[in-house]
């Protein structure tokens, strides 16, 4: 029987003897079966800003605030108002993050979705859920950063007055039931504060 020299035969067949050979010589316990690990872990490999969700919060919770980064380091808070001041009316703030990023707080998930598909040349926004985890770790550190935007309270007008007229001392032409009306006004603002602030600290120590 002619036996075909080693070197003639296919390439697909001399892979297929070698494999046949291998796993022989293993069940006969003259080789020990090795396997190579890949030199990458494709299951943990950095996946980049995806990574940066190690802080857990709440969609929902943040769906009215954005992230505001990318513009000029030499903004200031003015700036970043005048980019927005559409918003202004319906309830709108900023909270600094660093030189180049900081947080929009709108007074509902739909102005933020709303200004997330805005262009603007000095500025890039995303969702505070995708952003970095520093940013994130900087809103929770503040509840009040987990509050929605509101517009100026309207009894601030009467605070205001109050504080004008005593500054200056003097007499309110207000009439009495005006002027109660007001104080009554000046303390359920106080009381709804009071009860806001322990709210929020009741939530974050979880009663």
């Amino acid at each position: 029987m002619n036996i075909i020299p080693f070197i003639l035969l296919p390439s697909v067949l001399i892979c297929t003897l070698s494999f046949f050979l291998l796993q022989l010589a293993v069940r006969e316990g003259r080789k020990k079966e090795s396997i190579q690990e890949s030199r990458f872990d494709y299951y943990n490999m950095d996946r980049g800003d995806d990574d940066e969700d190690d802080i857990d919060l709440s969609e929902d919770e943040l769906s009215h605030i954005i992230e505001i980064y990318d513009f000029p380091t030499e903004f200031k808070t003015e700036d970043l108002l005048k980019l927005f001041q559409c918003y202004q009316q319906r309830g709108f703030d900023i909270k600094w993050i660093d030189d180049s990023h900081a947080l929009g707080l709108f007074s509902s998930p739909i102005a933020a979705r709303e200004a997330l598909r805005s262009k603007n040349p000095l500025m890039k926004v995303r969702p505070l859920s995708k952003s970095s985890s520093a940013t994130k770790a900087k809103a929770r550190s503040c509840s009040d950063y987990l509050l929605p935007a509101k517009e100026r309270p309207q009894t601030s007008a009467a605070l205001a007055r109050k504080l004008v007229i005593g500054a200056l001392g003097v007499k309110s032409n207000l009439t009495k039931e005006q002027r109660e009306a007001e104080r009554r006004k000046l303390q359920e603002a106080r009381e709804q504060k009071r009860l806001a602030a322990k709210q929020r600290e009741d939530a974050w120590e979880g009663k």
